[in-house]
């Protein structure tokens, strides 16, 4: 006698194992409850997936008993193995959740130190302009080339510096007694 149990079996989609269980359940009746079990998978559901249940003749389940069980097996097996990809996905997906959050915290921290260090070297510079100390003012200011969004700011603080401890030669004030060439008595 030759049983194809196996290889009905073995042409079968799964990626779980099987528990089967044969009990008789009267003289004539035999029930057969299979099991679909994954032990990779970590999501708890699949507890509740609860074992497929037939009953019938030794007849009856040897000639029908791999149409019935084919999809709903096939199916539960599916479930469960897409469960772990499931649960694998959301773990990596926190990961980089938290990679984001971190890179973005790691950003956000880096740009307030750069604004306390511009903020702290203006109020440096500021206080030794009070002080009259226009040379060193203009020495404390932050470089422009670090800080592009404030270079406006920080250039006419240069300037306002530099023409304190540095005035133009060529420049010639105009006093008040000065009056303008075209208006001169000629």
């Amino acid at each position: 006698m030759e049983a194809n149990f196996f290889k009905q079996i073995a042409k079968m989609d799964l990626q779980s194992k099987l528990t089967l269980t044969v009990a008789k359940a009267t003289e004539d009746k035999i029930v057969v409850s299979i099991l679909v079990q994954n032990d990779g998978c970590g999501d708890k559901a699949k507890n509740i997936i609860p074992p497929l249940n037939l009953k019938g003749t030794a007849e009856e389940l040897d000639a029908e008993f791999f149409s019935h069980i084919k999809k709903p097996v096939e199916s539960a097996s599916g479930l469960m193995s897409n469960m772990e990809t499931f649960m694998k996905q959301m773990e990596e997906a926190k990961k980089q959740s938290a990679m984001e959050k971190e890179k973005a915290d790691k950003t956000k921290k880096e740009k307030e130190a750069k604004n306390k260090k511009y903020i702290d070297a203006m109020a440096k510079a500021e206080a030794l302009e009070n002080e009259g100390k226009f040379k060193e003012a203009w020495t404390a200011l932050p470089k422009a080339s670090e800080y592009p969004e404030h270079a406006e700011t920080i250039g006419q603080k240069q300037d306002l510096y530099q023409s304190h401890f540095a005035p133009d030669l060529f420049a010639r004030p105009q006093s008040e007694t000065d009056e303008p060439i075209d208006q001169m008595n000629v």
